[in-house]
């Protein structure tokens, strides 16, 4: 499942290189921040310094997770990632420890991003290099110009649901433009315009 993260409150516990690579993961989802370490990063102190997160150099406490919606735990501490962990079980707030698969209420995915579609990858754990191998290969499957298509189909697919075709055109006609056909034939006719011309694929369709 793919969870909104606006206007909640998450926690980061460690801020070293894994810490930073799980608070930039967060950075763009419209969260609240919060990171506990007893030292941090020099990235990590410059999202502080923006405003981006909030930073605390010192030692977790149980109270860090008051309030706390999600968590993650990214120390080289064993005890102090087992205590974090059964805090917020204790507390029911979702909680990962990097790299530990048993305690983790969740697992972060490889994911790729292409505007509004995103194609997560995961192996439960077990191998995140794996998935991170079959990450690139969706990422060359799946290039850049499917950002641009995505978000033409959303304004299509308003289109299509607000005209007075009956139900049945109306799946059939989101169906194929949504195909692998309607793909390619959108990114060849772009290719034959000027830059700064969309190309609207989708008026034939409605017609």
């Amino acid at each position: 499942m793919f969870v909104k993260l606006e206007g909640e409150r998450c926690l980061v516990v460690g801020a070293g290189k894994v810490g930073e690579a799980k608070i930039g993961g967060l950075l763009g989802t419209g969260a609240s921040i919060g990171v506990i370490a007893l030292d941090a990063s020099n990235l990590v102190h410059e999202w502080a310094r923006a405003g981006k997160i909030t930073l605390q150099l010192r030692a977790f406490a149980p109270e860090d997770l008051d309030g706390v919606f999600l968590a993650v735990v990214a120390t080289s501490s064993g005890p102090l990632n087992q205590a974090v962990y059964r805090e917020a079980k204790r507390r029911r707030v979702l909680c990962n420890v990097v790299d530990v698969p048993e305690l983790c209420d969740f697992y972060y995915p490889a994911v790729v991003r292409r505007g509004d579609l995103q194609i997560a990858v995961s192996t439960g754990g077990q191998s995140p290099s794996l998935a991170q191998k079959i990450r690139q290969q969706l990422e060359s499957q799946f290039g850049p110009a499917y950002e641009e298509w995505v978000a033409k189909l959303g304004a299509t697919r308003k289109r299509v649901l607000a005209s007075d075709l009956d139900p049945l055109h109306k799946r059939e006609l989101l169906k194929s433009l949504a195909s692998r056909e309607a793909f390619e034939a959108a990114v060849a006719e772009k290719s034959k315009k000027p830059e700064n011309q969309v190309v609207d694929f989708d008026r034939r369709e409605l017609a």
